[in-house]
């Protein structure tokens, strides 16, 4: 077994973890409850189940003898799709869950609340 083969292998199975790692996020929206924990749970699944499994393309792609002319190529547009995706996804979630959280309409209940105290402080 050469070094290509093990590459590929690799790739394989960053796409079937990150096959898991959408079942296991689709399964978290289902399960929890509120809110934040949902955001959680999707933004986790959104990391992990879109990135991984570019990444493996990428490997695969890359590395594959019979994806030579176009293998490059479908390499570097998923390196940029998963940079994208690893800068935007946490971003999309913190504006969505801070936006939630300055409205009045969805309930809270939390442990330790900070912003509060952060919030209180601006409002002076």
């Amino acid at each position: 077994m050469n070094m290509v083969n093990l590459i590929i292998i690799l790739g394989l199975v960053m796409i079937t973890i990150g096959a898991f790692f959408e079942a296991i996020g689709a399964l978290g929206v289902l399960r929890l409850k509120g809110f934040f924990n949902r955001i959680h749970a999707v933004t986790t699944s959104a990391i992990g189940g879109a990135a991984l499994p570019l990444l493996g393309v990428a490997l695969v792609s890359a590395f594959a003898p019979w994806m030579i002319p176009q293998g490059y190529y479908l390499a570097g547009i998923c390196l940029t799709a998963t940079i994208l995706i690893l800068l935007l996804a946490p971003a999309g979630a913190h504006a969505l869950a801070r936006s939630a959280y300055l409205c009045k309409n969805i309930r809270k209940k939390f442990i330790y609340d900070d912003l509060v105290e952060h919030l209180k402080e601006r409002r002076r």
